[in-house]
């Protein structure tokens, strides 16, 4: 199966990030094209997730649809019908077989408004787990949060915690406190993006815990349009949570994961030092990894996911 490393399209590639490509394709729109590349402690992987783009792009834009009344977001369409001759006639080429082009956009691309990126990433946590149960083992505060003692791993936290990073195209991100935070952007934004992103975890707990699914953490990006908040980029995505199964879930514990933590936890075990070069997955972790992101769509959506081209409305 021929799966997708980079875009080559005869658009202007506006930036290249560790799954999406982006291309302009006027003064205020965008193409947002997620391919089935897997990045890991800020990585980009040598190896391909069959059909992570057209997971990721699907759900972004369920919870698009979701959140309208929360926030308005940058989606104008992911419909395939809606775009222009020039963009469906658009295809990709093929890392794993150069010589051979697939037509590719349909299912894994979004249209959308063109914004002024804020600089940070905004996580909001619900447990403890990752690089905050890292933190809180060796007494260290999350984004100058000192959360209680005698927590364990994967325990819920009272009251979800609003832990900001900086946005790094390439490297480590760095956490931010508040106050950090409010200095890079004015206190206002600050405030404003804390209460925002709050409400979307807590909206999308809720909904997730109805079918089946935990949402441990998970990370929100926002723009400005004509000074206006807009929430941008991906939403509630395996690639920006971390999902659990409920009727699995024991805190104390690593959880099982409907996420890249499985791929995190392989790259673990075998004691990669999480610098570049990447080393490859073996194809029963690439083949895991799919119908881990295929699995989690079909239980937040309740639709089955089809392998065939998708058409997104």
């Amino acid at each position: 199966m021929a799966t997708i490393y980079q875009t080559n399209l005869s658009l202007k590639l506006k930036s290249r990030g560790k799954v999406r490509d982006i291309y302009e394709l006027d003064e205020d729109k965008l193409a947002i094209i997620a391919t089935d590349r897997i990045s890991a402690f800020d990585v980009v992987l040598p190896s391909l997730i069959p059909h992570k783009g057209e997971v990721l792009t699907g759900l972004s834009v369920f919870w698009f649809n979701k959140t309208k009344k929360i926030i308005e977001n940058h989606l104008i369409t992911a419909n395939f019908s809606d775009f222009s001759a020039e963009l469906k006639n658009q295809v990709f080429i093929s890392e794993k077989f150069r010589n051979k082009e697939y037509p590719g956009l349909k299912g894994r691309t979004m249209l959308v408004k063109k914004t002024e990126p804020l600089p940070v990433e905004c996580v909001v946590r619900g447990y403890l787990s990752g690089s905050a149960w890292s933190a809180y083992q060796e007494g260290k505060s999350i984004s100058g949060i000192k959360l209680p003692p005698g927590l364990r791993e994967s325990d819920k936290i009272s009251k979800p915690i609003f832990t900001p990073t900086t946005k790094a195209l390439t490297g480590h991100d760095r956490e931010l406190t508040e106050k950090e935070l409010a200095g890079l952007i004015g206190e206002n934004l600050t405030q404003k993006l804390k209460e925002i992103s709050l409400k979307l975890y807590q909206y999308g707990s809720k909904f997730a815990e109805k079918r089946g699914l935990i949402i441990a953490d998970t990370k929100f990006e926002f723009g400005l349009l004509s000074q206006k908040l807009i929430l941008i980029d991906e939403l509630l995505t395996p690639d920006s949570s971390r999902f659990w199964p409920k009727d699995e879930y024991q805190p104390g514990k690593p959880q099982k994961s409907f996420d890249k933590q499985f791929v995190r936890d392989y790259l673990l075990k075998i004691n990669w030092n999480k610098m570049p070069p990447a080393p490859q997955l073996p194809e029963e972790i690439i083949e895991a990894t799919s119908q881990k992101y295929i699995e989690a769509y079909q239980r937040i959506t309740g639709t089955k996911f089809s392998t065939k081209k998708r058409n997104f409305k």
